[in-house]
Formats: C-alpha cells, sequence, structure tokens
C-alpha cells in the first residue's frame, strides 16, 4: 500500500473526529473498517447523562461516539475479543508500523509530545494522537497495542476505554422514570469507599460532609471526589446553590483543576455531632510550602515533615513536640519549625539511627491510630489549592515551552 493510500485512511478519521454517525465523513470510516460492526456497545455516563456508543470492527477498529459525536477512534492491533486478528497499522498511519517503538512515532510526526495518564501523546492539525503501549514499554520492537485518536485532548479528558468501567457504570442511581437520584447516589458512593473499589481522593469535602456544606447555601457549589480503583477516574459529584448537581468522571490533572472555595468554618454549617467531632480532630495551624505542615489536637502539636530519602524519592515524617521543641516554636516560630525540618531530613528518619525514627508517627502510630488519614483530612483544604496552584505552574510552563 502506497504511502499516499495510508495518508488517505488517517485523514478519514481525522474527517470523523466531531461528525455525527450519519455524516458521509462517519460513514466512509466505517466502510475502511469493514461491512458493520462485530459488537456495538452503549452505556450511560455521567449527570447529564451522555450516551457513550462503541462501535467495534472484526478488522481492529473502534469508534466512539458520545450523544451521536464522534470522540474517538482506536486502532487495535493486537487481538480483541471483537477482532481475533487486530489491524495493520501500517495501513492506517504513515511511517508506522505494528513493531513501531515511541521513538518511532516522534520520528514520523517531528512534533513536540506531552504527557498524560502515564502515556505520552502528539497534537497534530486534525486530532491527538496518542500511542498506547504494553505498561512502561515503548522502547522494543512488538510494545505497540493500540494507537487512539482522540477530539479532545487526553490531558483533560478520560479514555475513551473507561466509559464502560464496571465499578463506574453503578456509581449513579436513577429513579424509575430515569431521573438522577442524589441521596442514592451518595449511598453508593459511600457503599463504593467501604468495599475498598473507590479511594477517597484529596479533595477537602468527604462525602458525609457534602450535604450539610450545600444546605448551608454558604458557597456557590460543593463538590465531593473518589477515585476508582479500576480505571483510576475521579468520579466528581457536584452541587451548586442555584441549579441541578452534575456528577463526571474526569482525570487526576483535570480533577485537581476543578474550582474549589475555601470551607468555611464547622460552626457555621455542621450540626452539634459533627462540630463535636471537629473539636476532636486535628486542626490545621500553619504551614511551610513544600516543607512541613504543623497540626494541633488536644493541646499537643504535630509536625508532618518532608525529607529526602534519595533524588528521586522523599517521604514524610510526623511527630509529635516535645517540651523543647515546643518552647522552640514559642520562641522561633515558623523559622523555629523550619530549622527542625532541616534537622529531621538531615538525620534520616527512614534509618534506624535516626533520633526521629521511632517517633515517626505515621511509621510507628501510637494505640494503631491511622495518623496519616487524620492529618491528611485537617490539611485536606490547604493541600487541595496548593496542588491546584502547583498544576497551574505547571501548564503555564508546558504552554511556553510549546510556543518557544
Amino acid at each position: 500500500m502506497t504511502r499516499r493510500r495510508e495518508h488517505d485512511r488517517m485523514q478519514l478519521i481525522f474527517e470523523a473526529l466531531g461528525m455525527p454517525e450519519g455524516d458521509i465523513a462517519v460513514r466512509a470510516l466505517i466502510a475502511a473498517f469493514g461491512d458493520g460492526p462485530a459488537e456495538t456497545a452503549a452505556y450511560r455516563i455521567g449527570e447529564p447523562a451522555v450516551l457513550s456508543q462503541h462501535l467495534r470492527f472484526g478488522s481492529g477498529g473502534e469508534i466512539v461516539l458520545h450523544d451521536d459525536a464522534v470522540i474517538a477512534v482506536i486502532l487495535h492491533l493486537t487481538p480483541t475479543p471483537f477482532s481475533p486478528r487486530g489491524l495493520d497499522v501500517a495501513e492506517w498511519i504513515p511511517g508506522i508500523d505494528d513493531s513501531a517503538t515511541f521513538a518511532d512515532f516522534t520520528e514520523s510526526f517531528d512534533v513536540p509530545w506531552r504527557f498524560a495518564e502515564g502515556d505520552r501523546y502528539f497534537v497534530l492539525d486534525g486530532a491527538y494522537l496518542r500511542p498506547e503501549f504494553v505498561k512502561y514499554g515503548g522502547r522494543r520492537a512488538g510494545d505497540l497495542q493500540r494507537v487512539a485518536f482522540t477530539m479532545d485532548d487526553p490531558k483533560d479528558t478520560c479514555r475513551p476505554a473507561h466509559d464502560g468501567c464496571p465499578v463506574c457504570r453503578e456509581l449513579i442511581a436513577r429513579t424509575e422514570d430515569g431521573l438522577f437520584d442524589l441521596d442514592g447516589t451518595i449511598h453508593r458512593l459511600v457503599d463504593g469507599l467501604e468495599t475498598g473499589v473507590l479511594t477517597n481522593g484529596d479533595a477537602p469535602v468527604p462525602l458525609a460532609d457534602l450535604r450539610p456544606l450545600h444546605a448551608s447555601a454558604l458557597l456557590e457549589r460543593v463538590e465531593s471526589q473518589v477515585t476508582c480503583t479500576a480505571c483510576r477516574r475521579v468520579a466528581c459529584l457536584t452541587l451548586y446553590r442555584d441549579s441541578s448537581p452534575t456528577f463526571g468522571h474526569h482525570t487526576l490533572d483535570a480533577a485537581l483543576r476543578r474550582p474549589h472555595e475555601a470551607i468555611p468554618s464547622v460552626e457555621r454549617w455542621g450540626d452539634a455531632a459533627r462540630i463535636a467531632a471537629a473539636r476532636q480532630a486535628m486542626r490545621y495551624v500553619d504551614h511551610e510550602p513544600g516543607s512541613w505542615f504543623l497540626v494541633e489536637q488536644h493541646g499537643d502539636l504535630y509536625l508532618d515533615s518532608r525529607y529526602t530519602i534519595s533524588s528521586m524519592v522523599d517521604d514524610s515524617c510526623l511527630i509529635r513536640l516535645d517540651h523543647a521543641e515546643r518552647r522552640e516554636y514559642r520562641e522561633a516560630g515558623r523559622d523555629g519549625l523550619t530549622d527542625l525540618a532541616r534537622r529531621i531530613d538531615a538525620s534520616g528518619p527512614h534509618r534506624d539511627g535516626s533520633p526521629f525514627h521511632l517517633r515517626n508517627l505515621r511509621r510507628y502510630p501510637a494505640e494503631g491510630r491511622d495518623y496519616s488519614t487524620e492529618l491528611r483530612a485537617a490539611i485536606a483544604d490547604h493541600t487541595w489549592l496548593a496542588r491546584q496552584k502547583q498544576a497551574a505552574a505547571q501548564r503555564a510552563r508546558a504552554a511556553s515551552a510549546a510556543e518557544g
């Protein structure tokens, strides 16, 4: 097959993206993949609900539509249940064959690559192209498994294959007439956390606080986030002061960029039990970005200090301040804590010889307490905002590099 024919086939993909199934460009792509889909899967995802349809062809091609618009085209090179052989990618992408490495893609397209969700991808004139290799692969012939063309930036959107995640499909509850059931959905999310198929994200609003915060009308929007252990997408349930709830799945990076207002004092929105729980819990006092957090509980002060293990690895050491350290904090303030954090780092608290090794409550918790979880809840509001700022800075640097 000539290089011109390969270019024409890839152009078919570009022209189909964003178009409805009945469009002439989509019909041409379907004809190129075969007589008709060998398999069709449909999912109702999110709230407001989106109909996701996956047209899968015996040739190894797959067309993904959201509400009848093509959002992705996937070329499967390896055997799948609907394509016993997989397709020959050389018939679709100039300069690429089934043995292509990532270096072959960079040479063929000669455009800067970007990074999203563990994969690198390319920004082309008509689409985003993401070669998907075996885990940690891309350097050897045979690592390439599929190539995905998407209409939207992979940095901002989830993998189309995750539309059918069996865990996520069961998270939204609906009434008999198909309406969104908020209470039922919250109940399913709580069940998912309890059974371990979901994990708590780093968002500052736990599910238990979502309804009370919303009812207080103190915030324009209130959002809880949980992460699916199967597909790693972040599920965001958002309640608004003046509009209907929404439920969506996002990449971690996109979830971090979602807007968030500072949480008001619990005395302004919590019931007596929630206020009492807050008074018993750790509470944020102060922090030095990238170095330490100081929290308080029942008059005790705890310092969570970052330390370096190697040039590639760091960790945190959580200690309860002793009498001398508390005096130093009273006399020197934040400078005293910064100096203590430097001593912790220099001692290597992961090693037995460090005077902070056995004091590290993350490694040696008293009375079996989960100090890490308690600390994470105390500083959630601050870490969330910090991660948003960090993500914004990274995006600005990436945009500057791309323009340069």
